[in-house]
């Protein structure tokens, strides 16, 4: 016969040469199958191909193009592959397996950074970190940007404990409408000497028993009006009060203390220079006790 020509391997006869072919044509049947190998893998190069059969045939039936191809080097969409860190599926679900691995989003548009629904995060992972291990709502995270509920923070100006006490830090609540609210009263130890802090709150009630001499600490600073009131519920015998010198009587003189067990007498002071003249007025003397 003569010898068959083939430009690829489909085209070559796998019966030829016949065993009654000329030796010479032999020869040229070995130069065309060197032409067809040549001529059908003209990118090896020098190279080897390693791949297994069944590594090559993953291939097989790929309608998509090089280009797609080489977006992911991760796994066949629609399929995962255990041996990869991050997979996807036909859905558009990545995974990243299980394990230590960071997740490091490079540059996507000359800024570094994490598009959400387009919009770029800008957040540091410190400030991400700040809601690890929340376990309250998003309306109650929202309710106050103050700190957790429960945890004081110097850094804010306006803090909150576990108590529901807020602290404004003498800073100013304006236009305010104020409906059920009610002041804080402090019961003070009877003592010779007895302090009335501003810190513990507005209005103080005491039942004596001996002299008592009152001194006011922590008022308001200086070009701010600071006032409480103090009731005083007289002992079984009759007790006396002694006030501090920074105390300007209404009218100039110094008030009577009520005389008789369980008498009421309520004081009234205010100042506006942080307690260096302290204005009093006796509020009611000789007051019912309530029932």
């Amino acid at each position: 016969m003569g010898v068959e020509t083939a430009t690829y391997i489909s085209q070559l006869s796998a019966t030829n040469p016949l065993g009654t072919d000329p030796i010479s044509q032999g020869d040229d049947q070995i130069r065309l199958v060197k032409e067809v190998l040549q001529a059908q893998f003209t990118s090896l190069g020098a190279a080897a191909v390693t791949g297994t059969a069944a590594e090559l045939n993953l291939i097989d039936g790929y309608t998509g193009t090089t280009a797609e191809l080489n977006t992911l080097d991760v796994t066949t969409q629609g399929t995962s592959e255990a041996s990869k860190v991050l997979t996807a599926d036909a859905s558009g679900d990545v995974t990243i397996a299980d394990g230590a691995y960071d997740f490091d989003v490079a540059s996507h548009d000359g800024t570094n950074g994490l598009l959400l629904g387009g919009t770029l995060v800008t957040a540091t992972a410190t400030e991400l970190n700040l809601i690890d291990g929340y376990t309250g709502t998003t309306a109650e995270l929202n309710t106050l940007d103050v700190t957790t509920q429960g945890t004081a923070e110097a850094s804010k100006v306006v803090t909150s404990d576990g108590s529901l006490v807020t602290n404004f830090a003498d800073g100013v609540v304006q236009r305010p409408e104020m409906k059920d609210y009610s002041e804080t009263k402090t019961a003070l130890s009877a003592a010779a000497s007895v302090a009335i802090d501003m810190t513990n709150g507005n209005v103080f009630t005491i039942t004596p028993d001996q002299n008592t001499t009152f001194t006011f600490t922590n008022p308001s600073p200086t070009g701010k009006s600071c006032a409480f009131t103090l009731i005083w519920t007289q002992d079984s015998s009759d007790r006396t009060i002694s006030w501090p010198a920074s105390v300007d009587w209404a009218g100039g003189t110094v008030p009577d203390v009520t005389s008789g067990s369980g008498k009421i007498d309520i004081y009234t002071f205010f100042t506006l220079d942080a307690g260096t003249i302290w204005y009093g007025f006796q509020a009611g003397a000789d007051m019912a006790t309530p029932s």
